[in-house]
């Protein structure tokens, strides 16, 4: 009987480990438990499958800053993103263009006053324009189009199309005198009369404005440099039905007119002939820049695309 007993015990212990353990054929078959216990993949939470960090902000958000050379400091701030699936949405781009001298108003004069030089620039019959000064702003609503989408070298170039509209001021002063040849008179000619001022000197002013508005076209580039820094290009022009104006101011203190025999002073009442000369001179070059009906622009800078 004990004999017995020892061996019920021993098959009590070893029976369920046994059972957990079935041989089919040779093959070992894994215990029921085992295989439910496995993780399934279907109780997943969607959130933590599909979750994804969120940016601080809109890829393809894009700032520039440079140079124009018809209005100064510019910059633009814009949107173009090239990550997009859709084929068109991945070409196209938005941005609002501006652009001022006043920043720079001391570095133009000093480069106008380098390329005059001391001596200003000869206009011939001894005038001379000096101290000249351009003032100009624009601002602009663009629509960018990138036809080879974000393929790599080529993906930079656009064409863009819009709407600009600003100002360019261009002033100088004139300046006339026959120096070494006391018994020579400095004169000029108006609408075929002839001028002249007492002590041989001229000193005036000539400007032009020009008040710009209308539709425009052009082209350029952005080139990636490194960590979304770019340069860029654009070159197009403004096509607008509004001209530059000329103005010119004479001063008539010491004017004298040549009469066909001698000089003699100015008549300076009313709206005198020297005032009607000097209008047909002005109407005159006004005809021909009246041909010129569109506004040049081309701007270079750097850029950042977040």
């Amino acid at each position: 009987m004990k004999k017995i007993s020892i061996f019920a015990i021993l098959s009590i212990l070893i029976t369920p480990a046994f059972a957990e353990t079935e041989v089919v054929q040779g093959e070992s078959v894994l215990p029921t438990e085992t295989l439910d216990a496995s993780p399934e993949v279907e109780n997943v939470p969607a959130e933590v499958e599909t979750s994804n960090p969120k940016t601080k902000f809109p890829h393809g958000l894009q700032l520039g800053v440079g140079v124009s050379a018809t209005s100064g400091l510019n910059g633009f701030i814009g949107y173009a993103n090239k990550n997009f699936d859709s084929f068109w949405l991945k070409r196209f781009g938005v941005r609002v263009d501006f652009a001022t001298t006043s920043p720079l108003k001391s570095a133009i004069n000093s480069g106008i006053d380098s390329v005059m030089g001391d001596n200003g620039i000869d206009l011939g019959d001894g005038l001379t324009i000096k101290d000249g000064s351009i003032e100009g702003q624009h601002f602009a609503a663009l629509l960018d189009f990138y036809p080879f989408g974000n393929t790599w070298f080529l993906g930079g170039i656009r064409v863009s199309g819009g709407y600009y509209f600003g100002n360019l001021d261009l002033s100088a002063n004139l300046t006339g005198k026959v120096d070494g040849l006391p018994d020579s008179e400095f004169a000029f000619s108006l609408n075929g009369i002839d001028y002249k001022y007492i002590g041989n000197e001229l000193h005036g002013t000539a400007n032009a404005e020009w008040n710009y508005r209308g539709p425009y076209l052009g082209a350029g580039f952005d080139l990636g440099l490194f960590a979304g820094f770019k340069i860029y290009m654009d070159a197009g022009v403004v096509f607008t039905n509004r001209t530059a104006q000329l103005g010119l101011d004479l001063p008539t203190k010491n004017l004298q007119k040549w009469n066909g025999s001698s000089w003699e002073s100015v008549d300076l009442s009313g709206m005198t002939e020297f005032e009607q000369a000097k209008a047909a001179a002005l109407a005159d070059a006004q005809d021909e820049l009246d041909k010129l009906t569109f506004y040049p622009m081309v701007k270079v800078g750097f850029m950042y695309r977040f």
